[in-house]
Formats: C-alpha cells, structure tokens, sequence
C-alpha cells in the first residue's frame, strides 16, 4: 500500500498542444510552470528537445549543475551539436555528490561537439539558465528558461521549484550577457531584468529591501526560500520591520532571523512548509498591487551563495505569472494553512491546517482533468 497517492505531473494548460511549437505558445506570452504542479518533460525539457530538433535553431546555451544519470537534457544538446546547431554548456564539476557524474557528461558533451566551459574561477555557477537563439524570418529572436532547480526530469517529481519560459527581449539580453560572461567575454554588465550574483543580488536584494522598508505601513516585504542566514539581509529586514514595513518569510530549512521580538521584528513572521514534497524555490515580493516586483531564481539567502557562486534571479513581468505567484505566497501564509511558525524564542511551533501542497495537487489533478 502506497503512503501517497499516486500523481502524475500534468501539462501546463498553455502547453497542452503538442502538435503546436512551444517558440509558437512562448511568443504568445510568458509561462511560469511550477513543478511538480506542471510537468517537467512536458515544458522545460520539451523546450530544449525541441530546440535541439528546431532546424531554425542556431544555438542553445545552458547551464548544468544537476541532472540525471540517463539525462534526457543531455541527449538532446548532444543531438543539438550533432546536427551543426551552436551548443555552450557551463557544466559546475564541483556541485556536491555529482562531481564525478558532471565530468563523465562533460566529457560526453565535449565529444559530440558541444563547448563545454567550467564556469569562473573561484566561483561555482548555481544559476539555471538556458538561451535558445532561433532564426525567424529575418529576425533572431531569443527564447530562455530561468528557474529556481535544477535540469533534472527525476528531481523534478520530487522537489517545488518554479520556471519562466518566456521570449521577453530584455531577458535574452540578459542572459546572452550573462553566458557570454561565463564564457569569458568581458567585464560584469548592467542587467535590465536579472539580478546576477556576486556582484549584484545582494546589493539588489538590499536595495529593494530599503525601497519597501522606506514606504513603511504602506510596504510589504515577501521571501520564500530555503535558507535564511545572512547576515546583512536579516539586518536589513530588521530595519524594515523596525519601519513598520509588514515581512513575510516562507523558510523550509535555517533560519537566523527571530521573528516577533519587540522592539526589534514585530512585524516580521516566519513559516515554514514541509510536505510531500521538497519546498525548493525561491520567489521575493516587494511591494503591493499594481507596483509589487516579483523575481525568482536559483540563489537562497546565505553568504555563499550571494557572494561565492554565480546566482540569477529574474523579475516576473507578465501579469498571469505574477498572479500565479501571488496566489501561491496567499496559500502558503493563509491561516488557515497549516505547517510550522517560528516563535520569538527561535522555537518552531506546528500549525494545524490545510497543507498548501495537497491545495496545489488537487488544483493540478483538477486542471487535468
């Protein structure tokens, strides 16, 4: 008898077509799938197997930091190379417990013609980024994928992780700069829609934190993460809470911040959420209605990865992405939602309630049906 349920990742409703081209739907308008809640190998991994098969196709740049042993991603940008297109990988060597496996695919890639680059010195790259350039008529147009986990199909059923596929300029701009930076082209760039570490999510995380901060009641500060140990941004929420500014925290693992001690974080709450699932993504909203910035992205808030590894976030833009995140962050601090609350004295009390992610499951099998 199994303990859960069987479930089987739906396809997100804008995908659905699969006689259609995912370049054709994404052209449409950004998609912000949610894994498990969506389908991995029906979006993410549909994405660059059909970029790999695309004879329009010129170029697919990616970066891998986990994937599986019989690794779908790897196949297709091996078949990607094989058929002449353009194929960058920035494979990390040093991710924890896959050294070995990281090496074998880089060899794998490196024979089948990919270019295999190893990331800067002295900095792992964490961020999940991908860049599809794709001839259009007379116009190159770029398709990427920003994520919060890893390109791992397995991984994928397992943990909560949130993906943008979209075709916004701005993004392909950033990510072409940011690939042809790991690549060893030229200094740090100015970004328009990401915040790239380790020279810009600390200083943007800290300055949005300090713009809500300074709108006091009227400010609202929100994080999820999975990790929450750095020092100058539990210092800036502080600050912020000190202001009057209302600090929603989702944390799944360390927490340094003490929430509610007077005088100090009145306004702050911190929750946690531990399922069925592996709550992984990082997602942060600053401010309210119609101006509230959205981002998500691969970096939690600790020292190491805002200072030592190359991290990307990405702001959310598109008004139905930003709605499905908003209902997600409503769901996971609802009073009636259940999980655990971090008391004052650094203690964790269990809520009892609604878990958020059975909510998402039967929404998801709902959808599907």
């Amino acid at each position: 008898e199994l303990k859960e349920p069987s479930f089987v990742p739906p396809t997100h409703p804008r995908l659905r077509d699969g006689e259609r081209s995912i370049f054709s739907v994404i052209r449409d308008g950004d998609i912000l799938v949610h894994h498990p809640f969506h389908s991995f190998s029906t979006s993410v991994q549909r994405f660059i197997e059909q970029a790999a098969a695309d004879p329009n196709v010129l170029a697919i740049k990616q970066t891998l930091y986990r994937t599986s042993g019989d690794s779908p991603i790897v196949d297709a940008l091996v078949d990607a190379a094989e058929a002449g297109k353009q194929v960058v990988v920035v494979v990390e060597v040093k991710a924890r417990f896959d050294e070995w496996a990281n090496i074998g695919w880089a060899r794998t890639l490196e024979r089948a013609g990919c270019h295999v680059v190893y990331g800067l010195v002295g900095l792992k790259t964490h961020a999940k980024i991908a860049l599809v350039v794709r001839e259009e008529g007379a116009v190159l147009r770029r398709y990427c994928h920003v994520g919060t986990g890893n390109y791992h199909p397995k991984t994928a059923r397992l943990y909560e992780d949130f993906g943008l596929l979209t075709a916004a300029p701005e993004v392909g701009e950033d990510v072409t700069e940011l690939f042809n930076r790991l690549t060893g082209y030229g200094r740090p760039p100015s970004y328009r829609r990401l915040l790239v570490a380790p020279e810009g999510v600390r200083s943007g995380l800290l300055e949005l934190i300090e713009g809500q901060a300074g709108r006091g009641r009227r400010g609202l500060i929100q994080m999820k993460v999975n990790s929450l140990v750095d020092e100058d941004i539990v210092d800036a929420l502080y600050a912020a809470s000190r202001a009057g500014t209302q600090v929603d925290l989702v944390v799944r693992g360390m927490c340094t911040l003490r929430p509610g001690v007077r005088g100090l974080s009145e306004r702050i709450r911190v929750r946690s959420v531990l399922g069925r699932f592996l709550e992984h993504s990082r997602v942060f909203r600053f401010g309210q209605g119609a101006v509230a910035q959205w981002w998500l992205g691969s970096a939690d808030v600790m020292r190491r990865n805002l200072d030592q590894r190359v991290e990307a976030l990405v702001r959310v833009a598109d008004p139905a992405s930003i709605q499905q995140l908003s209902s997600m962050m409503e769901l996971y601090l609802a009073d009636e939602s259940g999980g655990f609350d971090l008391g004052a004295d650094g203690v964790w009390q269990r809520r009892t309630g609604r878990d958020p992610q059975l909510v998402l499951l039967s929404g998801a099998t709902a959808q599907s049906s």
